[in-house]
């Protein structure tokens, strides 16, 4: 199992220590460091930033909100960076939810999921292959463009600058079970969301189809602390804000999820209590169990023992949301 390090995305401005940790990480032997956007700061310019300043570690986007960006402009950034990193890039896509999608960008949110994933990934496959001109007859990524409101001018292109990898791994974030499969079908890894190395039947039969070489690549905050309890906390109000206030009452992918892995309830609680604005409680209804379990958090003794149990499961990649130099040597040293 690689280590990778998950750096997320800035909050009121960009951390200081995001570049001096990335550096860190490649120093430890870590294989990968990854970046993030939600509606502020974006998922490809801070990687950019750590590629320059570091020379062997690969770079990620876990992940970059399709939404976001037409995927021939996704794909221009993937081999750009591809490019200038010496061959490090790993494209991580995700759809985000409704809130995110119609809210900031000021999209509509794909009545189909799966096809609006399925077109966005054929058409960055087609730009990183560079074999003929971009053509995709699709229901959300028509290329050229074909709308009513065209105007029959668009002609297919391909691109200009012939990209360093036409397999640069595309992986995708996908919550629902359906999603899951289909990544297994269309893309050369998953970044799960939460990951219970002790619930592998929620996933189980999404995966059943994967191919060999197949990227599982979950996200898990690591911390060294003597006070599991308090160790926790963090966990707690990250997933307070993503169960909480990441998506409508009724339409939260997130709370959903939460709910397959055995909290339904629990998510629901979660829900109302932030939607009233009682956060601080909608923190301290996460139950611990459930924080813990998505988790690596207490002495070093224990995280040994509980990652023995990530070690064991069909994780390739753990992606360490490490706030502190420490943690990331003691998971380094651990998994070694």
């Amino acid at each position: 199992m690689r280590l990778g390090l998950a750096l997320g995305y800035w909050g009121r401005g960009p951390n200081p220590d995001h570049v001096p940790l990335a550096q860190e990480a490649e120093r430890l032997g870590y294989d990968s460091v990854w970046t993030a956007e939600s509606w502020g700061s974006d998922v490809f310019t801070p990687l950019t930033w750590i590629a320059a300043q570091t020379s062997r570690i690969k770079l990620g986007t876990a992940v970059a909100q399709m939404a976001a960006r037409s995927p021939t402009t996704t794909a221009m950034h993937a081999l750009t960076l591809d490019h200038l990193s010496g061959g490090r890039m790993m494209l991580g896509l995700g759809l985000s939810g409704p809130q995110v999608v119609e809210g900031w960008y000021g999209r509509p949110f794909p009545k189909s999921p799966l096809t609006a994933t399925r077109e966005y990934v054929d058409v960055v496959r087609q730009v990183l292959r560079r074999d003929a001109p971009v053509a995709l007859a699709g229901r959300f990524h028509s290329h050229p463009y074909r709308g009513s409101d065209a105007t029959g001018l668009g002609k297919s292109l391909k691109p200009i600058t012939h990209p360093l990898r036409p397999d640069l791994p595309v992986l995708l974030g996908a919550e629902g079970p359906k999603n899951v499969a289909q990544t297994t079908r269309i893309a050369d890894g998953w970044l799960p969301l939460y990951w219970s190395p002790t619930r592998p039947e929620v996933y189980e039969a999404s995966l059943a189809d994967a191919p060999d070489g197949f990227l599982i690549a979950p996200m898990a905050q690591v911390r060294v602390c003597d006070d599991v309890r308090e160790g926790l906390l963090p966990v707690k109000t990250m997933l307070g804000f993503y169960i909480g206030g990441m998506g409508h009452a009724a339409r939260n992918f997130h709370a959903d999820l939460m709910a397959r892995m055995g909290y339904e309830e629990e998510a629901r609680r979660i829900q109302r209590l932030f939607l009233e604005g009682r956060r601080e409680e909608a923190v301290l209804a996460v139950p611990d169990a459930f924080a813990d379990e998505i988790s690596l958090v207490g002495p070093r003794e224990r995280i040994a023992e509980r990652l023995e149990l990530w070690r064991k499961g069909p994780v390739t990649d753990l992606l360490a949301l490490a706030p502190d130099r420490d943690s990331l040597r003691v998971l380094a040293e651990l998994n070694s």
